[in-house]
């Protein structure tokens, strides 16, 4: 049942303010037909200074953090009341006893959901000038993985593996806990858990770290199947589920040809290779998950393509030079994918998840299921022009036209 929107908000507001019992805040998206927020997402805690308690907010735009610290009293209140007055639309607030989501609605109403944690919990207070840990360096993931050594400490090699992680755990959680605001992930139980799918899994090491995250952080029933063509990856992805206890299924076979009943409700195909990402987004939406994570890896096929079709004028300038064709390619690909999964009724942001000094392949496609497929409008004609214009025809396009209504239009040549 939906409160008065202030009436939260001023509740949340006093868990926020409250230094001993306030563990973490989020705030993400925007209130339905209201300006766009400053911020694209905000994380608030408390850090133990020299100077005393603060809360710490670390807000993020399009490109980069930006942390900010206040202390306890007139400087704090001011802060949270800022990011208040804010239209964000949602906010997830942890006590040390309780989790509340708050999804703000067209109405602009507030519908919150409040869970009591089985056990209390207890803040963490240490000032980390990066980031929060959501799973600690010495968890047994990382030794289990790769990245730590026998006694739990992260290799000094693997520390960008590490960050890695720490930031695709963070889009996870970001999309998880979206998702379940709006309604479209129920709440799962031990006799019926999330389920998650790993596409074109490899090693399998975010999806490990994912698991462990969700089951020990955010206290959470899962299980994950993971799908690879190499039974190596089998072998050695199971022995790793052994070793950590984790409620997960390794087997062999095609992306294209998997068939998991029941289906799925986050579908993952994290680096899987050029059009292994489409063949893993199209088995997605053949399922209709309410989730899709994809961090896509090579853009071969695209790429190709434009080397074969002349360039429409006046973007010759764009495919003359190598390097800047095979950029603009691994851009238009996923560009294209994002569209169409938009026809298919998902809501989509592409963003960098990891600093690109880390690794070269940090994009991710998010996606949430909101609604039926798109028959036409804005989205559509949007589409069309594109692969008209540059004569293309993306393979995510050729995989979803048998089951799309109405026929996904091959491009003019």
């Amino acid at each position: 049942m939906s409160e008065p929107l202030l009436r939260v908000l001023t509740r949340m507001r006093s868990h926020v303010l409250d230094p001993e019992t306030f563990v973490r805040a989020v705030a993400s998206g925007r209130q339905k037909g209201q300006d766009v927020p400053r911020w694209r997402r905000v994380e608030l805690r408390y850090v133990d200074l020299k100077a005393g308690p603060h809360l710490q907010v670390v807000a993020y735009d399009d490109t980069q953090a930006h942390t900010s610290n206040h202390a306890v009293g007139d400087e704090a209140r001011d802060a949270v009341d800022g990011l208040l007055d804010e239209p964000f639309g949602n906010w997830h607030v942890e006590t040390t006893t309780e989790s509340h989501q708050v999804r703000v609605t067209k109405k602009l109403e507030a519908l919150v959901h409040t869970t009591s944690r089985a056990e209390a919990v207890e803040a963490d207070r240490g000032h980390d000038r990066d980031k929060p840990r959501l799973l600690r360096e010495d968890d047994p993931v990382f030794r289990a993985i790769g990245l730590a050594d026998e006694q739990g400490r992260l290799k000094p090699s693997r520390q960008a593996k590490y960050r890695q992680v720490e930031e695709f755990l963070r889009q996870l959680d970001d999309t998880l806990t979206d998702a379940r605001a709006k309604g479209r992930l129920r709440k799962p139980t031990a006799e019926d858990p999330l389920r998650i799918a790993d596409l074109g899994c490899g090693n399998a090491y975010l999806t490990f770290a994912a698991q462990r995250f969700l089951t020990e952080v955010r206290q959470l029933p899962v299980r994950v199947v993971g799908v690879d063509v190499k039974e190596q990856s089998r072998e050695h992805n199971s022995a790793v589920a052994r070793e950590l206890g984790m409620d997960a299924e390794f087997v062999v076979g095609s992306i294209a040809g998997a068939e998991l009943d029941p289906a799925p409700e986050v579908v993952l195909a994290l680096h899987a290779c050029d059009t292994a990402t489409d063949e893993a987004l199209a088995r997605a939406v053949a399922w209709e998950a309410p989730v899709v994570l994809a961090a896509p890896c090579c853009h071969h096929d695209i790429a190709a393509q434009l080397r074969k079709a002349p360039t429409p004028a006046p973007y010759a300038m764009l495919t003359r030079h190598g390097i800047l064709r095979e950029r603009f390619a691994d851009t238009l690909t996923d560009a294209l994918r994002a569209s169409l999964l938009r026809l298919q009724g998902y809501r989509v942001d592409v963003v960098e998840f990891v600093e690109s000094e880390h690794t070269p392949r940090n994009t991710l496609l998010r996606a949430v299921r909101s609604g039926g497929p798109v028959k036409g409008g804005g989205v559509r004609d949007e589409y069309d022009a594109l692969v008209n214009t540059w004569g293309i025809t993306p393979k995510l396009a050729e995989l979803l036209a048998p089951s799309v209504a109405p026929p996904l239009a091959p491009p003019e040549r």
